[in-house]
């Protein structure tokens, strides 16, 4: 039997470490990546109650970082093949427009958008020789509607959509695959930096923000298993059939994104915007 070679980056917790069990579960050797591998006690103590520490090999990599793509991209040349690339390393930046920083923007951007770029890019090469892969993009359903207080984060998932559709009409004639996870609220901890946002009592967002975070905060009980999420992952990266494009997943996800598409802009915004009401 052939062993088949997976990359997932961001895997010190949440989708990405989940991610990393079940393709180790499906046989997949995986490289799991992270900025500080220092961090990845949790990762081997769910590989070994799941029996599969041996096909995990941990690397350090910082998906911003040109000379840390380029090492990583060196010790790709110790694995026979490199066969999928989950794209999951990314954070949720929270703040009104107004008030982030252009460098804030900025920093989002490098790591949601560029930094998959960036692991993209080093990739391909090896994929494109052999005439096979498979890269599997961690969007969100911020990828397909926006959200007041998270514009940076929407932008880049938004971003990340187009690229990721332009790059799966690049790479379907070298017969790679280019799919996207759309997940809407799950229990991770994405949101860290927008519970951790500090709410600046001079701001004229001040009513809304608060009105935002308590939203945020009465919906967390209703968040879902991200083992849903990981699962939909390897099974994309193992199905002997072509995947799709988008795959959302999540409670009420598809309904949203059917509202979207039927609803007037008007009336899906007010909609949004009353049970938003500051």
């Amino acid at each position: 039997m052939i062993q088949r070679t997976a990359i997932v980056t961001g895997t010190s917790s949440g989708f990405g470490m989940l991610t990393v069990i079940e393709l180790a579960i499906k046989g997949f050797t995986v490289i799991a990546t992270m900025r500080d591998v220092n961090k990845s006690e949790s990762l081997f103590t769910h590989a070994k109650e799941n029996n599969v520490e041996d096909f995990i090999h941990v690397q350090p990599l910082n998906v911003t970082s040109s000379d840390s793509i380029q090492h990583f991209q060196g010790i790709l040349n110790e694995y026979p093949s490199i066969d999928v690339l989950v794209n999951n390393a990314g954070f949720a930046l929270g703040g009104f427009s107004e008030e982030l920083s252009i460098d804030e923007f900025r920093s989002q951007f490098e790591t949601n958008l560029f930094g998959v770029i960036a692991v993209t890019q080093a990739v391909l090469p090896l994929m494109r020789a052999r005439k096979q892969g498979r890269i599997i993009n961690i969007s969100s359903i911020s990828g397909r509607l926006g959200f007041p207080g998270l514009s940076a984060y929407v932008a880049s998932k938004h971003a990340l959509e187009g690229y990721s559709e332009s790059l799966r009409l690049e790479l379907k004639p070298f017969g790679i695959d280019v799919s996207l996870i759309e997940p809407g609220s799950y229990q991770t901890n994405i949101w860290s930096s927008v519970d951790g946002m500090e709410v600046n009592p001079e701001s004229p967002y001040l009513s809304y923000m608060e009105s935002l975070l308590h939203e945020i905060e009465g919906g967390k009980a209703k968040h879902g298993n991200p083992i849903e999420v990981a699962k939909l992952a390897a099974k994309i990266a193992s199905q002997p059939q072509s995947p799709s494009l988008r795959y959302p997943i999540g409670a009420g996800v598809k309904t949203v994104l059917q509202l979207k598409n039927l609803l007037p802009w008007k009336l899906l915004e007010a909609i949004i915007l009353k049970r938003l009401k500051p």
